[in-house]
């Protein structure tokens, strides 16, 4: 074959990859592979002791110290906070202004829905990144980025809530972060290539899942939290089952996310 032929080849090989491989993503900042294992802890006592190569862990209350401990035994953390609520109990809670404050969320204690059209709420979740950059995380994982559709107190649209989203995501990658799409099934299309991974709760309570399938499809993993099965281990087993085949990364959890208890499908 001539060099001219053996270009085309290559060149055809990246166009039109063989049946069934997966693309790898390629990034400047963390990409984890769709078979990666996880663990997510946002109170109680830190445990690290599970063998996961990704933590997801809070952003304000995970030491710096204990992010540089876990990363120094080869894995890697990603910050959790919310990006689309306000909490009475962070310290940077003072910043909003009341204006920006929506209608509570019921089963969250001090949270209430932010609007995230205002530029004072993007210039505070920027520090939040910032704060994740300086504290060495590698990534960041926003919650509450489904406002739209909530009851939030406000007229959010769905293109208010893909033009923050996608706002987080350009913050993050700015700072050579990894982030999340957290939720937000409605969206998944057209966030897909600007998000490296998606954290999903319980979309096979709501028989939802297929909806993330363009995150598997483009190599990206989905890690998902199912909050049902703590005492039943028979649906525990169907529910992997169908998870594994699916690729996603599953575990069963406490709705505090306190390691109270932890049961994973990793195969």
């Amino acid at each position: 074959m001539n060099n001219l032929g053996l270009l085309g080849t290559l060149l055809s090989s990246l166009i039109h990859p063989s049946d069934g491989e997966v693309p790898q993503p390629t990034t400047d900042w963390y990409q984890p592979s769709i078979d990666t294992r996880w663990q997510i802890q946002l109170q109680g006592s830190l445990n690290t002791g599970y063998p996961t190569e990704l933590y997801v862990l809070d952003l304000f209350d995970t030491p710096e110290s204990v992010i540089h401990d876990i990363q120094a035994s080869g894995r890697r953390v990603i910050c959790y906070f919310s990006a689309g609520t306000y909490e009475n109990w962070r310290e940077d809670r003072t910043r909003f202004r009341a204006a920006e404050k929506g209608r509570a969320l019921g089963d969250w204690p001090g949270e209430r829905w932010l609007d995230i059209r205002s530029q004072n709420v993007r210039h505070i979740m920027t520090d939040r990144i910032e704060l994740a950059a300086r504290k060495g995380c590698d990534g960041v994982d926003p919650d509450n980025v489904d406002g739209y559709t909530n009851n939030t107190g406000f007229t959010l649209t769905y293109k208010n809530q893909l033009d923050y989203n996608r706002f987080l995501a350009d913050q993050a990658h700015g700072k050579g972060l990894a982030i999340s799409l957290k939720n937000d099934l409605e969206q998944v299309e057209d966030l897909v290539s600007h998000m490296d991974f998606a954290i999903n709760e319980s979309c096979h309570q709501w028989q939802e899942c297929h909806l993330l399938q363009p995150f598997i499809d483009a190599g990206k993993p989905v890690f998902h939290i199912d909050y049902l099965h703590a005492n039943d281990p028979v649906a525990r087993t169907r529910l992997c089952q169908t998870m594994n085949q699916q690729s996603f990364r599953s575990l069963t959890l406490p709705r505090a996310l306190d390691d109270s208890y932890r049961f994973s499908c990793d195969p």
